[in-house]
């Protein structure tokens, strides 16, 4: 006979260890919790290889709410995960040309809306925030005062999965080969090992491997990309340094005693890569990333290189957005991916989301029913107009 858990959680970064921790710690759920991971040490997970950042400036008002709930969190990880989650509110800048500038102000106002401290900034404004900024050809730009900026995501992953451990939930090393399903229910999986667990509720967490693991239930038009950080150095100071992004998409923010920076490729130069592809690409820091960074900040034009890696997106090619949720057709199934380079911060919300979809079976202290993946069966885009 098969083990037996209530919950079984497919993917232990920072989603799968939001889930556990809300189910045990956060809503004191009861039953048995186990969560699968098959890599512990989190080499190639996109938590680990992340920029690490939280935003509320999207063009989607259910992003800037999900956002919301992780910045309260980050404020408040002392108390809650007994951690200080390094939470630097530095805000991001978004910088538009003239022909961008219609749509930012589009963004700002859903922003506003929503309760975002966004600042909207003409030149002369950014000029004397910034002065180290070149403006050439900026119309505007937008910059988040308040509950924006960057923190120690791989900490709180781990500060979630220690208290959920400690709170009952079980956590092995194991790879899923598959989900196990029948008669319109969610069975439990099958490992790599051709173990069988059994299960009333799974919750596939597994970032680029969870179209895969969905297959045999749905196609999702979720890709695996390859994105790239760069952490550079120089003796220029950049006071009051925010998480800048240039319209081209190159950005930069602060890190310790440097800086991180990248931008995705062009589209026509953005292929699906393999699941062990991490390979830094020759050239790419010094044609797509310098050239963009010492024009606008002029200072950078002496700097340094000292580390680079890849890592990877599971990029959502229909709207941009997340897919969160019940998957049709197969009752007690539940995934969240494609979130398109947003899943660090979406994490802690998305965890509560799928830890009260498996008590309750619907959504209490955020709706993410605009996330659904049934909305991709139902014409229900949600198009995501700011993707980093």
């Amino acid at each position: 006979m098969s083990e037996r858990f209530d919950v079984v959680i497919v993917g232990g970064a920072a989603m799968g260890a939001s889930t556990a921790w809300h189910l045990a710690c956060d809503l004191g759920f009861a039953g048995r919790v186990l969560v699968l991971e098959k890599d512990p040490a989190y080499a190639r997970a996109a938590t680990a290889l992340s920029a690490s950042s939280i935003r509320r400036q999207f063009s989607a008002a259910i992003n800037v709410r999900v956002s919301g709930y992780g910045v309260a969190l980050l404020r408040d990880a002392r108390a809650r995960l007994g951690i200080d989650a390094a939470f630097r509110e530095g805000g991001y800048l978004f910088l538009a040309t003239e022909a961008g500038r219609e749509t930012l102000a589009a963004n700002h106002a859903v922003q506003i809306a929503e309760g975002a401290d966004v600042v909207w900034l003409d030149p002369p404004a950014l000029a004397a925030r910034f002065p180290w900024l070149a403006l050439d050809g900026i119309a505007a730009g937008t910059w988040g005062r308040t509950g924006e900026g960057w923190f120690d995501g791989f900490g709180v992953m781990q500060a979630m999965r220690r208290a959920s451990r400690e709170a009952g939930v079980a956590w092995r090393t194991a790879e899923v080969a598959a989900i196990e399903a029948s008669g319109g229910r969610v069975r439990g999986v099958r490992l790599a090992d051709g173990t069988a667990i059994a299960a009333g509720t799974v919750i596939v967490t597994a970032g680029t491997a969870t179209p895969d693991l969905l297959r045999p239930f749905t196609d999702l038009p979720v890709r695996r990309r390859k994105r790239l950080i760069f952490y550079i150095r120089t003796p220029a100071a950049l006071p009051s340094c925010p998480l800048l992004i240039d319209p081209t998409g190159v950005y930069i923010r602060p890190e310790g005693e440097g800086f991180i920076c990248g931008t995705a490729p062009p589209a026509d130069a953005d292929p699906d890569v393999a699941e062990d592809d991490f390979d830094v690409t020759p050239g790419f820091f010094e044609e797509r990333v310098w050239p963009v960074l010492a024009a606008r900040i002029p200072a950078l034009e002496r700097l340094r290189v000292e580390r680079a890696w890849a890592g990877h997106y599971d990029l959502n090619t229909a709207d941009h957005n997340a897919l969160v949720g019940p998957v049709p057709g197969v009752a007690g199934l539940l995934a969240a991916c494609g979130f398109s380079g947003h899943g660090i911060q979406q994490a802690p919300a998305i965890g509560r989301g799928l830890a009260e979809l498996a008590m309750h079976g619907r959504c209490v202290a955020l709706d993410l029913a605009p996330l659904a993946l049934a909305r991709l069966g139902e014409g229900r885009l949600v198009l995501e107009r700011s993707v980093v």
